[in-house]
């Protein structure tokens, strides 16, 4: 991400800005805060999506998993191991 940096001005509660201050040097406060937003902020992205998709996958659609996805896997694997489609 090649952006500049603006200044932001928010409030914090008083004991998480104090551990903040105390916990890492004060040229690095920003950058410590930053990367927790990123974070936070991918984080909350994360579950929106989640939320969304929740249901797009339909048991109608994909009966080959009726049967558990381990079994399905396990019938790839044998499948695409080498040799066996020299011996068929």
């Amino acid at each position: 991400m090649a952006s500049g940096t603006r200044q932001a001005n928010f409030t914090l509660p008083e004991a998480l800005l104090e551990e903040l201050r105390k916990a890492v040097p004060k040229g690095e406060q920003s950058k410590v805060v930053g990367e927790a937003l990123r974070n936070e902020l991918a984080r909350i992205r994360f579950k929106k999506v989640l939320q969304t998709s929740f249901g797009a996958w339909k048991a109608e659609r994909h009966p080959e998993l009726a049967k558990g996805t381990q079994r399905f896997i396990r019938s790839l694997r044998k499948s695409a191991r080498p040799g066996r489609l020299a011996a068929q």
